[in-house]
């Protein structure tokens, strides 16, 4: 995971419990400009600063070491090609800029499920179904 990608999920994490930066600094026993720093993807935080600042948003840290094969490497050509288009990357700034590798593993999985290779428009159906499936539920529905 990258620096930016962390700092975007403490960040969610925060402004979702309201919390302001100085308040989660104190919590975790750390400095607001460090927090702030993290949050906008820059520094370079130890696992333990990382621990309390999950804990101190109400998570835990959870480490996993991957295998040497990056997922990117396991997708198929045509879904990091898709994943390179605008409607993917407007669609996850859209869903909250979850998790990538999760989202095109998901989404590989799917296609996995077929027996032919995915097109471009079979992509678009499998990221409708991701929106589909994460907007709110109202009520009426």
């Amino acid at each position: 995971m990258e620096i930016s990608e962390l700092g975007s999920i403490f960040r969610r994490q925060r402004t979702a419990a309201g919390r302001t930066i100085a308040s989660v600094a104190a919590e975790a026993g750390l400095s607001v400009p460090y927090i702030a720093n993290l949050e906008n993807g820059r520094g370079n935080p130890t696992l333990s600063a990382v621990s309390n600042l999950a804990a101190a948003l109400g998570s835990r840290l959870v480490v996993r070491l991957a295998d040497d094969d990056p997922p990117a490497a396991r997708l198929p050509g045509s879904l990091v090609q898709f994943s390179r288009g605008a409607r993917f990357r407007a669609e996850v700034a859209r869903l909250g800029d979850p998790e990538i590798a999760r989202l095109l593993a998901a989404m590989a999985a799917v296609g996995a499920l077929t027996e032919r290779p995915l097109t471009e428009l079979d992509w678009h159906r499998v990221l409708d179904t991701v929106v589909l499936l994460t907007r709110p539920v109202t009520p009426a529905e």
